[in-house]
């Protein structure tokens, strides 16, 4: 491979000039300063707890506050938006749950795009949905379902604790919204 004189000299003023861009690079050190972690919801739940229990680990190892601030609303579109706002410093940070993928796909106009706006930067936890039905139920398996609900109009009841929950939100509220699936929708509260 024959590399032309440009490039070449290119390629060696930059590999000169690397260990002094590295040296300012390490001279700055992430935190300097206090960091907000958003979290999309209420305090107490699970995505608070876990995300108390990273940011007080994460404050340890780096000696700076890790401070958890709560925005709860409009199934985290409200906390999403206020991350995409800040600077992208690095310095304000958001609790991306299930929810933030599902709201691309639910709601029409958001004031960010969810994939172009937040960059990923560690994975914390996983989540898998399972669909279970009561034992006396003859369904065994989801086609079975939608064939017994649609068999059975309205009969089968299902409700999630709170309407913003993901696996709710992800498909059982679809899947009950479509027409001829035969299954009641309630929203319960839980004192």
């Amino acid at each position: 491979m024959k590399l032309p004189r440009r490039q070449f000299l290119h390629l060696a003023a930059g590999a000169a000039a690397l260990p002094t861009v590295s040296r300012f690079a390490f001279a700055q050190t992430y935190p300097s300063r206090p960091v907000r972690l958003i979290v999309p919801f209420a305090p107490a739940g699970g995505s608070d707890i876990t995300a108390r229990l990273m940011g007080q680990w994460l404050s340890e190892r780096l000696a700076q506050p890790f401070i958890i601030e709560n925005r709860p609303g409009a199934g985290s579109n409200i906390a999403t938006e206020a991350v995409v706002r800040a600077a992208a410093d690095g310095y304000t940070l958001l609790y991306v749950t299930t929810a933030n993928a599902i709201n691309a796909t639910l709601y029409d106009k958001l004031n960010f795009n969810f994939i172009r706006d937040i960059a990923p930067v560690a994975t914390i936890s996983r989540n898998t949905y399972v669909m279970l039905v009561h034992p006396s139920m003859p369904a065994k398996t989801v086609p079975e379902f939608i064939a017994y609900a649609k068999a059975h109009p309205r009969k089968i009841n299902m409700a999630p604790a709170s309407p913003a929950l993901s696996w709710w939100r992800a498909g059982a509220h679809r899947f009950a919204r479509r027409p001829g699936a035969g299954l009641l929708r309630h929203h319960c509260r839980i004192d």
